[in-house]
C-alpha cells in the first residue's frame, strides 16, 4: 500500500491493515537492527532506507508484506527463501501475514548491500 499521506514510518504502519502491522514491525526492526545507520524515511509513499546509497523498503498489501531491494537478489538467496515458502521477485520477497519474517536471511542480504554501498563510497 503507497500511503503518500505517511510523514514517517510510525504513521505508516499504524495506517496499514492490523493484520499487517505486526509483519511490517518486524520487518523495520530487522533493518534498523542489522544496519543501525540507516536512515529512516517515507518514499515513493512507502518506508525506505538508506545506507551510503538505497538499501532497502517495504510495503503492505492485502494479504502479505512485500520487502523490497535496491538490486537483484542472488540466486543462491531467492532459492532458499523459496525452499522455504516465500515468495520471489528479482528484488522483493513476499511475507504472508501468517509467516514469519526471515530475520537471517533479511539480515545476510542487508549487510553484504550495506558492504557493496559502503566500498562505492556513495554518501
Amino acid at each position: 500500500m503507497k500511503n503518500y499521506l505517511a510523514k514517517n514510518v510510525d504513521e505508516y504502519i499504524s495506517n496499514a491493515p492490523k493484520e499487517a502491522q505486526s509483519t511490517l514491525k518486524g520487518i523495520r526492526e530487522v533493518i534498523k537492527s542489522t544496519i543501525p545507520k540507516a536512515e529512516e524515511g517515507i518514499s515513493w509513499g512507502v518506508p525506505f532506507y538508506k545506507y551510503k546509497g538505497l538499501l532497502a523498503g517495504f510495503a503492505s498489501f492485502k494479504k502479505h508484506a512485500l520487502f523490497r531491494l535496491c538490486f537483484v537478489l542472488q540466486t543462491s538467496d531467492r532459492e532458499m527463501l523459496e525452499k522455504k515458502g516465500y515468495k520471489t521477485g528479482s528484488k522483493t520477497i513476499q511475507i504472508k501475514f501468517d509467516q514469519k519474517v526471515p530475520i537471517e536471511i533479511i539480515k545476510q542480504i542487508l549487510k553484504a548491500k550495506a558492504k557493496m554501498n559502503k566500498k562505492k563510497g556513495k554518501h
